[in-house]
This record gives C-alpha cells, sequence and structure tokens, in this order.
C-alpha cells in the first residue's frame, strides 16, 4: 500500500482514530516533539536525515555527552498522540541513558501517517521487512550506530502500546538486528494486519495456538539465528489493550524460541509477579511483569533511590517499579 493510499484510508471518522488511538482519547491534541529548555531536562534532539525513510516517521535521539564507542543503543517508542520527547524523558530511559551510558533512540510518528499519532502496528505494509515504518525504525538505528561506534551486537527495542505493538514488530521482522524487546501494554505480531481488525486484537484479543503465533514470526522473513529475548509489561486492568495480549506474547516468543508458555520459574520484581520462561539451554529468553490493578500505561517510580526512574504523567503511571530500570539490568545496559 502506498503512504498517500494509507493517509486517505486513515482519515476516517475520529470515533474510528479514537478507537485505535492507544493511549490517549479523542479529544486529545498530537503533540509534537520539541528539545525542552528546562533546567535539568534532556537534550533530545531531531536528526532530520537520517537515511532512508519509507515510513515517513521523524527521529529523534539523546546522546549522553561524551559517550564512548561500543556502547548499547535503546529504541523506545511512544504511545498514541505522544510525542518522542516527552515518552523519553517521562518513561526513564533518558535519565538511564545518563547514568548508564548508552544512547536513546526516539522514532516519533507524524499525525498526516495517523491522526492520533499512533505507531501503525495493525499495517502491514508499516510492519514488513524494509517497508514502511518498521524499515524507517531500522534506519534509525543504523545512523545511531554510525554516529556513536555504537555495538550493533546489542541493539534493543522498546514501546508503550502502539509503541508497544510496533517493539513486536521490530522484533519479528529484525530478528537480526536486536538483542531484545520490551513490550509495554503492547500486542503480539500481526495480531492485525489491516486496520478493522486492530479492535478485537486491543479490545478482545486473539486466541491463537502458540505455533501459529509463533509461524507469524517465522513468516516475516527467513531469519535462522538466535531470536531476540522478550519482556512483556501489562496492567491487569487495562481496559484499552487487553491482559489478554500478554499471554498471547508469550505463546507467540516462547514458540519461536522453541519452548513452551510453562514458565520455569517465578518471583516478583518490586513485589509485582514474574514468570520466566527458559529454553533448552536454560537460558531466560521469555519474561513477564504482571502489575495487580494498573490500568493502561507505563509503570515508572519516580525518584532517585535504586530502581526508580521515571515521572508520573498521563499514561505513564506511578506504580512503585520503573519498567525501564527492570529492561536495562536485564539487557545489561548499566
Amino acid at each position: 500500500m502506498t503512504r498517500s493510499v494509507r493517509t486517505r484510508r486513515l482519515l476516517l471518522p475520529m470515533v474510528t482514530a479514537a478507537l485505535l488511538a492507544a493511549p490517549m482519547s479523542a479529544q486529545a491534541t498530537p503533540a509534537t516533539s520539541t528539545t525542552s529548555d528546562a533546567p535539568g531536562a534532556a537534550a533530545v534532539t531531531e536528526v532530520p536525515d537520517f537515511g532512508d525513510n519509507p515510513g515517513g516517521l521523524r527521529m529523534l535521539q539523546y546522546v549522553p555527552d561524551g559517550l564512548a564507542e561500543n556502547r548499547p543503543v535503546v529504541v523506545a517508542m511512544h504511545g498514541c498522540t505522544q510525542n518522542a520527547t516527552d515518552y523519553g524523558n517521562q518513561s526513564g530511559w533518558v535519565e538511564l541513558a545518563d547514568k548508564w551510558q548508552f544512547s536513546v533512540v526516539l522514532p516519533e510518528q507524524t499525525s498526516g501517517n495517523n491522526l492520533n499519532n499512533c505507531f501503525n502496528w495493525f499495517e502491514s505494509g508499516d510492519t514488513t521487512r524494509d517497508r514502511g515504518e518498521v524499515a524507517s525504525v531500522v534506519s534509525m538505528v543504523d545512523h545511531a550506530l554510525d554516529a556513536t561506534g555504537g555495538d550493533a551486537s546489542r541493539v534493543y527495542a522498546t514501546g508503550l502500546s502502539a509503541g508497544g505493538g510496533m517493539t513486536s514488530a521490530l522484533l519479528a521482522t529484525y530478528p537480526d538486528r536486536f538483542a531484545g524487546g520490551g513490550v509495554v501494554a503492547g500486542l503480539p505480531y500481526r495480531c492485525a494486519s489491516a486496520m478493522y481488525e486492530a479492535f478485537t486484537c486491543m479490545y478482545v484479543g486473539k486466541d491463537l495456538s502458540p505455533s501459529a503465533w509463533g509461524d507469524l514470526v517465522r513468516g516475516a522473513g527467513s531469519h535462522e539465528g538466535p531470536w531476540p529475548t522478550m519482556s512483556i509489561w501489562h496492567g491487569d486492568a487495562d481496559s484499552t489493550v487487553k491482559i489478554a495480549n500478554q499471554r498471547e506474547l508469550v505463546e507467540q516468543w516462547t514458540d519461536v524460541h522453541g519452548t513452551d508458555a510453562t514458565p520455569d520459574r517465578e518471583d516478583t520484581v518490586a513485589g509485582y509477579p514474574r514468570a520466566v520462561y527458559e529454553d533448552a539451554e536454560g537460558r531466560a529468553v521469555v519474561e513477564t511483569v504482571a502489575i495487580p490493578g494498573m490500568n493502561h500505561g507505563q509503570p515508572v517510580d519516580p525518584g532517585t533511590g535504586e530502581g526508580q526512574c521515571g515521572s508520573a504523567a498521563q499514561y505513564l503511571l506511578d506504580v512503585d517499579v520503573c519498567a525501564a530500570w527492570h529492561l536495562g539490568q536485564t539487557w545489561n545496559l548499566q
């Protein structure tokens, strides 16, 4: 599908846009990223020319001063009607980049592609290798690696809601480029491949067998190497993207890794239940963290103590655990 055709298709009544606008409502005005001049604010900057951009996205980035070569790169993708700068700061990724010394790529959707600035996780043209939005994000990663001398074997992707759906798409279509992913209140790869299918995925969840879910990922390319690890975070009171999607993501990615969807061990993260799924070699390849009582949003824990990061805002929820901090620990970013 060409971008002009898709754009016309997205110019539907606002009630339809609202149903796809996870996390924000139709009344919200899509925000535009700017570099903040507030005291102590992070210097998130735009890269206007980063290479091939078939998805028509904006690239913003955060690079700590004096960043050494061979450091990791994290791609962090916002939810609907959010912008890249605010999400990077409020989720905690920018402050962790300063603390642990890695660079952050912050893709940003435009209202020309989607009325509510949602990444188009439900469009096959944007979730197919070498096409659309996934290809644009990989161009951003290439630019960041070249510009910072980053470690191409330590590239990770994460995102909230629609950004979580695009995280699934990136790991499925470019498993050779990402070491791991973190899906926050997101959806499995190809749960939807067109707009009309998105409603079922978000509000009910699509019930497929583990092998059928895994086949959708395997069918995205001809990958024969190791698969990225997957961490899946969800609130069990999420009314926008039902927690059933967490279970389907587990089934999808455990099947891809050749293991089953029964946890090999269970413990807690900041008091919240975590389940870990291991491959035949005993390596943790999938994990879930479920937040009882949490609605739709990204877990944060504002403060300067161990394990704390982020700031509370709409759909950035202070639940005494910072998902970004835990993901960074899991990925050995520090």
